[in-house]
């Protein structure tokens, strides 16, 4: 399995208008998954990113959003083969999943190596993707996380909107324990400080 961070997402609020898009990972398996798929208007962004993995649309197995936003779901119509998981929603064509019960705590397994699992808190079905990659467990977090820099500074993730302010502190620390690395919603892959781990 290799992961790669085909964007790192970004926010920023400059003359009154609050620019932001996602970050997007493509896991190569088997079996491929895209996480969050940027905006309506990012077709050709994808296309071309996917083109220099040698990935077409119709390989994509699984598309994964963390949560319903429309910087996150914006291309998933490009992956027609791709069972769609959007946050506590899964489907495939016109047929809705039912089971696992994210709101029960239930894990979605796609692999051994890849779990999505319910961390609400930006929205109240945000999901995240858990890959056991060899440099370590990466979380894909969607919202839960903006960026690097809100460990430090939490108005930066209160600020992008939070349904629960305190389901995402306790997702938030949840994630802290388990990831290795995060890929925020909107920043870089970081590595979780040591500092951070049972506190």
């Amino acid at each position: 399995m290799e992961v790669k961070v085909l964007f790192d997402g970004y926010s920023e609020l400059k003359d009154n208008i609050y620019r932001a898009n996602c970050s997007c990972v493509l896991v190569k398996g088997p079996p491929n998954v895209i996480i969050d798929t940027l905006t309506a208007w990012d077709d050709e962004k994808i296309l071309k990113a996917l083109q220099a993995e040698s990935v077409d649309c119709k390989d994509i197995e699984y598309v994964v959003c963390t949560h319903g936003h429309s910087d996150h779901i914006g291309c998933n119509h490009l992956f027609k083969n791709a069972k769609h998981i959007v946050g506590f929603s899964i489907s495939h064509k016109d047929q809705y999943f039912t089971e696992p019960c994210f709101q029960a705590g239930e894990e979605y397994v796609i692999s051994d190596k890849i779990k999505v699992i319910a961390t609400p808190g930006h929205t109240m079905q945000d999901v995240t993707v858990i890959l056991n990659s060899q440099n370590g467990i990466i979380a894909v977090t969607g919202d839960l996380f903006e960026k690097f820099e809100d460990l430090e500074n939490e108005y930066l993730w209160k600020s992008a909107g939070s349904d629960s302010e305190e389901l995402q502190i306790k997702n938030r620390n949840k994630i802290l324990q388990i990831a290795d690395f995060i890929v925020p919603g909107h920043g870089p892959m970081f590595k979780v400080p040591q500092r951070y781990k049972n506190s």
